[in-house]
């Protein structure tokens, strides 16, 4: 294998799949110094101000001379305006020929599929999320095995707690999200019954959350507050009985052959890093691919870390609706970071950067490859339920624990998140796949990893070949194989529902 790496052949640049010493052969010019792993090497003379391509894209301009072989980073490239030419549906394609394969899932009654058997403790504000972990805490398996014994298809209670729910306008934007996102998971196939506790004098009032989403209170969905039971030692009393009253009931389900259909991924990357383009992110993106031909779903976000490359994500929209939504969801990222001191390049983060990522464009174009090459069917708000099959958007966040609740709120039952750093994450009540980017951070992290996607940096594996067998790990897990996060216990602290607006 050669040292680097180049991916398009009107790239100005290549990337190092080792690190590079000085004076090492990079096609036909030479390393100036060392060049750390995953980061890029100047293919020929750049000129201040010329923009700077990778995946013959732009990826920033040069912010002064760069001489071929040079180390291209954050210190001679900078971001720049340029126009994108959004041709919204110009690359929307025949839709793929279906194709038929089952996992085990668990079928609810009103028909929708599990791949997951929680019950759920949820806070309506932050005032009672001591008493919902309290609530939980008395079903650990770790610290109380007998209370869950008799119990064996439920595969535990959790508690997702949050740090909102007052100090906020009832009836703005902030609201509506988390009013909408609570919803989204007090519904979420992968509980089979869920408890709703409040305090009773916060902004989030219950009743007018079980209104506003059309909900109402049953045997799988039981709401009360902390002031209505009498004080926290009654509350979390009251929690365990109720959650006992619906242990049985959660036990009777047994897994069933069910169609691919019923899989939804939402697809996340974190401490992304220079391979993220080129092995973990395409390679998901292939598996997305693949789970479309079968009829799933995947929901990629982070709109931040679009940013730049939207363009290829309108391109393939199916109508122009659903390019432009896209479109108006970036514009409104730039007016909500303007507003707040902030710029869209405020990303990529320090370890990005560490790890070979210079601007926003550069890691967007890599982070756009999760979804794959199917059509764009349909543009969704900040969790808003996923109707569509195939390949949608969600507008959220960059920040992976409030971008990934988001998306579970729509519907995501399994989460797909690829690594290069090592990003320590896992979620409840979906479970979360972590695909490493390169074989170091596998070798050195391999205990929260459950997929090695360096083997295709090391050539040792096709992207092709890496989504097929990234596939067949999300059917495993979708009937109910435990991913590393699972093992270790991830999930409940990972749900950040997004605050937006005014704390007042």
């Amino acid at each position: 294998m050669t040292p680097f790496i180049r991916l398009h052949p009107g790239d100005d640049v290549v990337i190092a799949r080792g690190q590079l010493l000085g004076g090492t052969a990079v096609e036909n010019v030479t390393a100036r110094g060392l060049i750390p792993p995953g980061h890029k090497v100047a293919t020929r003379d750049i000129a201040p101000g010329e923009p700077v391509r990778r995946y013959n894209q732009i990826i920033g301009f040069a912010a002064r001379a760069i001489a071929a072989g040079e180390h291209v980073h954050t210190h001679n490239l900078a971001m720049g305006e340029f126009e994108r030419d959004y041709a919204f549906g110009a690359d929307a394609k025949a839709e793929p020929p279906k194709r038929d394969a089952t996992f085990m899932g668990i079928r609810r009654a009103d028909g929708r599929v599990a791949t997951r058997n929680f019950i759920g403790i949820l806070s309506s504000v932050n005032c009672s999320a001591t008493v919902a972990r309290a609530i939980a805490d008395h079903f650990s398996r770790r610290s109380n095995p007998a209370a869950l014994q008799d119990f064996a298809q439920v595969d535990g209670v959790v508690a997702l707690t949050h740090g909102t729910g007052c100090g906020m306008d009832t009836e703005g934007l902030g609201m509506h999200i988390l009013e909408r996102t609570l919803a989204g998971y007090a519904t979420h196939a992968n509980f089979a019954a869920v408890l709703v506790v409040g305090l009773g004098c916060e902004a989030n009032q219950i009743n007018a959350w079980l209104a506003h989403s059309s909900l109402r209170e049953g045997d799988t969905l039981r709401v009360f507050n902390i002031q209505d039971a009498g004080g926290t030692r009654r509350t979390v009393e009251k929690g365990i009985a109720l959650v006992n009253a619906m242990l049985p009931q959660a036990n009777r389900v047994q897994r069933e052959p069910c169609g691919v259909s019923h899989i939804t991924i939402g697809l996340q990357c974190g401490g992304s890093d220079g391979y993220s383009g080129i092995s973990a992110n395409p390679a998901l993106g292939a598996a997305v691919d693949i789970l479309v031909a079968h009829g799933g779903t995947a929901i990629l976000s982070e709109t931040p870390e679009i940013y730049g490359a939207e363009h290829l994500l309108t391109r393939r929209a199916v109508s122009r609706e659903v390019g432009e939504k896209l479109v108006s969801r970036i514009k409104w990222w730039e007016h909500y970071t303007k507003i707040n001191d902030g710029e869209m390049n405020n990303n990529p983060s320090p370890g990005n950067k560490a790890g070979g990522l210079t601007t926003i464009l550069e890691k967007s174009l890599g982070a756009i490859a999760k979804g794959g090459t199917t059509n764009l069917q349909a543009v969704y708000e900040y969790a808003q339920p996923v109707a569509a099959h195939g390949f949608v958007y969600m507008d959220t966040p960059g920040y992976d624990p409030v971008s990934a609740t988001g998306q579970v709120a729509g519907g995501a039952n399994i989460i797909c998140f690829t690594t290069g750093r090592g990003s320590a994450y896992g979620c409840a009540p979906s479970p979360s796949l972590k695909l490493a980017t390169n074989t170091a951070l596998w070798q050195r992290q391999q205990e929260d990893m459950d997929i090695n996607c360096g083997e295709i940096v090391d050539g040792l594996a096709s992207i092709r070949e890496m989504g097929q067998r990234i596939f067949e790990l999300v059917l495993a897990t979708a009937s109910g194989r435990a991913t590393k996060s699972e093992l270790h216990g991830y999930g409940q602290n990972e749900f950040v529902p997004w605050q937006v607006g005014a704390v007042m």
